[in-house]
């Protein structure tokens, strides 16, 4: 027989494609927290009529045999399997199909029953496949099989042998013993990162400890930064997050409002790291000691918190670096070294590092080993600034065998930068990443970026961290538009996300005056001098912050993203949304009036269909702000918002009682 001609072709008949999740082809991991649910899907499908079967093998990274899970028909050739992921671990997954020999002869079979057609043969023929099946087979399912072969087989009228045969428990030994020829694995190297539960679900507190002294004029440590613990606390963070911890350059140092000319006391920018008093793996001596630091680290874990501390990977002229490696920075013509630019602004207090040096695997070596220091030090969360600008590779290598050590590590990207980058970096290891929201103040501007995030390929890899404003950044809303704007923002920031962040006091008490027009600088910036903060003051929004974390812990739909949804209201200046529970127990609906200055009103649209509520049935909602009940009926309802009293509902949905 002659051989086939040009390129040898498979024999293979089935196809699996449009497989979910899976980011770039199995190139990077996908995100997911411990007890998630994992859903498996793809588009499987063969020539002909067969049966298939479908299902979903996965491990734990260790793990040496596959667990199993088998996989449904959701409709038009889309399958879904589901499992879920325990503890903190990179699990891999694959998926196996082949065609269901007997589940095809027994679908046929019954169609040719129902026809009233003679099936001695078929039935035969099946008893073929069954006592294939039992010598495959071991223990109870070999005996059990070899019987309903015999049967099947056996002098006795064709109705009774007929009904053995489409036994659905006949069908479900088939399925662990039946024959896999044709069968075909889908296996990318499809892997999932799952990451502990604070990875998806966290509250942010960003606090210099320079401005926690009890006295003003003061300098703060990192023991009066203990005192404000039970503060940080009763507003429901959960981490507490502090800039650069070293000691400060005098080369160059800032003085107030990022002046050139600096005063005899000005304390310089924490983020121009590095003096003769020691660099990355040092603190600065006007905050306290190294046990003092980890003082600190104890006493907020014993309040369910943590300390997050920034990694800044760059140097004053005075750190010991530049002495000791001037190769691991850029020369410019004259010899000397190039300060930090982002043009027109000038950083003279800061040398960027040379990530293009040629040597360059003794620098991420160094560079590894100041994080893995801090964790030594007991931290596992890291605020890691403006990682944009070193090389995607360095941090998928450094995050990577950090996590190799401290499985529990998280790490928040701080790059405001074009989306694709910011996204790269999210899929090389970043477990929550900074967001354009600070710059989101419209609705249309906020459903698109917000369904971009959650509803796309993008959140299985993203995890968006929400900040109204940083010590860099107080934008235009904020600065114009008083009290109200400071609500609506943190109320969005809240519950459009599962992770958030504020930089206060700044935020709660309403800090909104800029340098100068124009600027997103505030005047008199922390990062610059000291400052002395009044917690206490009357115009707080301590005690709102408070309830909006205390609800966000209590209910379960606000811990996650993936369930955001927009909801229908006639007015452009309200935006709704709503979001479940993994298990849909929970339905939270938020209305925020996006208007600091007017009351806006308008009719909500919730989605009965997909809530399960009849059209007639009467349902009640609990306000979670002001403890307010409105009863509500039908798709339609009415909502009204005063910014100058509350600007937004979250609402609790309370199904109706079911007899």
């Amino acid at each position: 027989m002659p051989g086939l001609k040009g390129e040898l072709k498979s024999r293979r008949r089935l196809v699996i494609e449009k497989v979910q999740p899976e980011v770039d082809g199995g190139r990077f991991a996908v995100k997911r927290v411990s007890g998630d649910l994992v859903r498996v899907e793809a588009d499987i499908f063969t020539d002909g009529h067969d049966e298939l079967a479908c299902r979903v093998l996965y491990r734990r990274e260790g793990e040496t045999g596959w667990r199993e899970t088998p996989m449904a028909l959701l409709v038009n050739d889309r399958w879904r399997g589901e499992f879920y992921a325990d503890g903190i671990a990179t699990y891999t997954y694959m998926i196996e199909a082949w065609p269901d020999r007997f589940r095809t002869w027994q679908r046929d079979l019954r169609k040719r029953i129902a026809a009233g057609q003679d099936v001695a043969v078929e039935l035969m023929e099946g008893s073929r496949l069954v006592r294939e099946a039992s010598h495959r087979a071991t223990g109870d399912d070999a005996l059990r099989l070899e019987q309903r072969a015999d049967a099947m087989e056996k002098d006795w009228a064709p109705e009774l042998r007929s009904e053995i045969a489409v036994e659905e428990s006949l069908a479900e030994l088939m399925d662990r013993q039946g024959d896999r020829q044709g069968k075909v694995l889908y296996d990318s190297g499809q892997r999932i990162l799952v990451e502990r539960e604070r990875a998806r679900f966290s509250a942010w507190y960003e606090l210099f400890p320079r401005s926690t002294a009890p006295v003003a004029g003061k300098h703060g440590t990192f023991r009066t930064t203990i005192a404000w613990l039970p503060y940080v606390e009763q507003m429901g963070f959960d981490i507490l997050y502090l800039p650069p911890i070293h000691p400060i350059g005098e080369t160059n140092r800032k003085g107030k409002n990022n002046s050139v000319v600096r005063g005899a006391d000005d304390p310089g920018s924490p983020w121009a790291i590095g003096s003769h008093e020691g660099g990355h793996k040092d603190v600065d001596p006007a905050l306290g000691t190294l046990e003092d630091f980890r003082a600190l680290v104890e006493a907020a874990r014993g309040r369910d918190m943590e300390v997050a501390i920034d990694i800044a990977f760059q140097a004053s002229p005075d750190h010991p670096y530049v002495k000791e490696h001037p190769e691991w920075f850029k020369h410019r013509a004259d010899g000397s070294i190039r300060f930090a630019e982002n043009p027109p602004k000038r950083y003279e207090d800061i040398y960027p590092i040379d990530f293009e040096t040629e040597d360059w695997q003794a620098l991420w070596l160094e560079l590894e080993s100041v994080v893995r220091f801090w964790a030594e030090q007991g931290v596992r969360v890291f605020r890691v600034d403006n990682p944009h600008t070193k090389p995607f590779s360095f941090w998928e290598w450094l995050i990577g065998r950090i996590k190799a050590g401290y499985p529990e590590a998280i790490f928040l990207s701080e790059a405001f930068t074009r989306p694709k980058t910011m996204y790269y970096l999210a899929k090389a290891g970043f477990s929550q990443s900074y967001t354009y929201f600070t710059w989101r103040n419209q609705k249309w501007d906020l459903t698109q970026y917000f369904t971009e995030l959650t509803q796309t390929e993008i959140r299985e890899y993203f995890r968006p961290s929400l900040w109204p404003n940083t010590p860099d950044i107080l934008n235009e809303y904020l600065q114009h538009n008083g009290r109200p704007a400071f609500v609506i923002r943190m109320i969005l920031a809240a519950t459009l996300s599962a992770s958030y962040g504020i930089y206060g006091p700044a935020f709660e008490l309403g800090e909104s005056q800029a340098r100068e027009p124009g600027s997103e600088e505030y005047l008199h910036s922390e990062k610059y001098e000291l400052r002395h903060w009044d917690v206490t003051a009357e115009h707080s929004l301590r005690e709102l912050i408070a309830r909006v974390n205390r609800v966000r812990r209590e209910h379960a739909a606000l811990q996650r993203n993936d369930t955001l949804r927009f909801l229908e209201l006639n007015n452009e200046q309200i935006i709704a949304y709503m979001k479940t529970s993994q298990d849909g127990e929970d339905v939270i609906i938020v209305a925020v009036n996006l208007d600091p200055h007017a009351t806006q009103s308008g009719w909500l649209r919730v989605p009965l269909l997909d809530l399960e509520i009849g059209d007639a049935e009467p349902y009640q909602v609990h306000d979670l702000l002001d403890d307010a009940y409105y009863s509500w009926q039908g798709e339609w309802n009415y909502v009204e918002l005063n910014p100058h009293v509350l600007p937004a509902h979250v609402l609790h949905l309370k199904r109706p009682a079911r007899r």
